[in-house]
């Protein structure tokens, strides 16, 4: 009875944590790989598994909208959506850098290798977001769907890429046999980036909460993962600290969002710089 009590208690004080406007939305989840080659693709690779288990987990759906696998392993970047109450809410502590240090399964030496990879998450919008675009500024591209081989490749040019010439934004679909629906649910992830893009310009009027947020960039990584020679994951930005790295590769990740989610509300972010993992 006092666990339940105590489990509701927490589930509630979570939830209002996620007070902001577009924080019951589905999510919009995009992995890019970073310089290095098949190492940055296979960790991509794995931190896509790592969302896919934290959605399982969670009772979320996991559709993947568009992929792009590496050359030897892993994957060059995937979007996938994320369909559940309060997706995006939770999910938006993971946008930025994610740093993997390992002995590389790649390196017939067993050298110890430092892999980035970003990570991109924006709120599916819907109607009640207003959010125009102008035909004029879209090129469309159509083409044929990759796959493993076999029935798994598309006959058809059924594939689309959209670039939002003002912005430089790009975004494609595969998932569907259907250019048309693959158009659509093209455009909800468009209209989800440019939101987003104007919900981060907004922040950035935000002084106070701006001071204490690092930038979505290269070489400023917002957690570090660490397999070799010690397991540790930090979150750079509120100092939580896993000493099993496992478990949270295979999804749990929810000390972490709430951990963000935390800082956000009381502005006392971790000081100085990642490098002590």
């Amino acid at each position: 009875m006092i666990g339940t009590l105590a489990s509701q208690f927490e589930q509630a004080e979570f939830s209002k944590m996620l007070s902001e406007e577009q924080d019951p939305l589905n999510a919009i989840l995009t992995i890019n790989a970073g310089a290095g080659g098949t190492e940055s693709q296979d960790w991509a690779q794995m931190l896509f598994r790592m969302y896919q288990r934290w959605a399982e987990k969670n009772g979320f759906k996991f559709n993947v909208l568009d992929v792009l696998p590496g050359e030897e392993a892993g994957l060059k970047n995937v979007t996938a959506q994320i369909v559940g109450e309060y997706a995006y809410g939770r999910l938006k502590s993971e946008a930025g850098v994610h740093r993997l240090v390992r002995i590389s399964p790649f390196d017939s030496n067993a050298r110890r290798h430092t892999s980035f990879t970003s990570v991109f998450v924006s709120p599916e919008i819907d109607d009640n977001f207003e959010v125009v675009i102008n035909p004029a500024d879209l090129r469309v591209d159509v083409y044929r769907a990759g796959g493993k081989g076999g029935q798994g490749v598309n006959t058809t040019d059924s594939a689309v890429r959209l670039t939002h010439l003002p912005t430089g934004i790009v975004v494609a679909c595969q998932q569907e046999r259907s250019q048309i629906k693959n158009k659509d649910l093209a455009m909800k992830v468009l209209r989800s980036r440019i939101y987003e893009r104007h919900l981060e310009e907004e922040r950035k009027k935000q002084a106070a909460v701006e001071d204490a947020k690092k930038d979505i960039a290269w070489g400023s990584q917002i957690r570090s993962y660490v397999l070799h020679p010690y397991k540790m994951v930090k979150d750079h930005r509120t100092g939580h600290v896993v000493n099993q790295a496992d478990p949270v590769l295979d999804g749990e990740l929810d000390g972490f969002i709430k951990a963000f989610l935390t800082c956000r509300i009381t502005g006392d972010w971790a000081r100085g710089g990642g490098d002590d993992v």
